[in-house]
């Protein structure tokens, strides 16, 4: 089984560190690939990078020469999925999506915990349309960039433990889901340290298209995801 394991920015070393997390949980026999879009911000922090890292997550996939199975979009509360679920067959599953389904086997409640708060309302509008906001207690900011995960994982991690107990005490939330990409290699830290479920949405994406690609289910060709009509479009990159 190959996966391919979609970076949404274009910094490479968040792309190796995101497939990293992938194979961590990965079972025997499944090939993660990390690809990194050829174009895009180097972090998606709004709504203007979200669309663009949507585009270029696509191109990005289509570009991809050798068969695969399954395509995770590592980018949490980012837009495209539905874009790629009309180009391709195979399951597409977001890590958004994916960490806030499981948390919700996990708790009665779940907070999520992400990087700066302009990222806040993007997350919960992600998750209001995947109908998974009604068991959120509530989606906290780090006040971190995306970039500072990496550049000071120590700070990263004292951020995202502090929100996340905030979470459970003020907010009442039972788990913690980790509301970026880039959190990925920080999952076991935070984990020690929170007292209660913390899921990485990576992880977990992993987990779920395994299981989708092993009971031979496809994106449904129906109606909303029916491959797009053939026409001309200018100035596709």
């Amino acid at each position: 089984m190959r996966i391919l394991t979609v970076n949404v920015n274009t910094t490479p070393s968040m792309t190796d560190g995101i497939a990293d997390a992938a194979r961590r949980a990965a079972s025997p026999g499944t090939e993660i690939i990390g690809l990194t879009p050829r174009f895009g911000a180097e972090s998606c922090e709004g709504n203007v990078e979200s669309y663009l890292a949507a585009v270029a997550v696509m191109d990005a996939v289509r570009s991809y020469a050798e068969p695969f199975d399954a395509v995770i979009q590592a980018g949490y509360g980012e837009h495209g999925r539905e874009g790629l679920q009309e180009l391709l067959d195979v399951p597409v599953v977001d890590i958004t999506e994916a960490a806030a389904s499981t948390a919700m086997f996990l708790g009665r409640s779940y907070s999520v915990i992400t990087t700066l708060d302009r990222a806040v309302p993007l997350i919960e509008d992600r998750l209001i349309l995947g109908g998974l906001f009604d068991r959120c207690a509530s989606v906290r900011s780090s006040g971190l960039g995306v970039l500072e995960l990496e550049s000071d994982p120590e700070r990263a991690v004292a951020a995202i433990v502090e929100e996340s107990r905030r979470a459970v005490t003020e907010d009442r939330a039972e788990v913690i889901v980790l509301g970026c990409g880039g959190m990925a290699e920080l999952e076991p830290r935070v984990r020690e340290q929170c007292g209660v479920p913390v899921v990485d949405g990576v992880q977990a994406a992993v987990k779920i298209a395994e299981s989708l690609v092993s009971l031979g289910l496809q994106t449904s060709k129906i109606r909303t995801y029916a491959p797009p009509r053939p026409k001309r479009v200018s100035w596709h990159p």
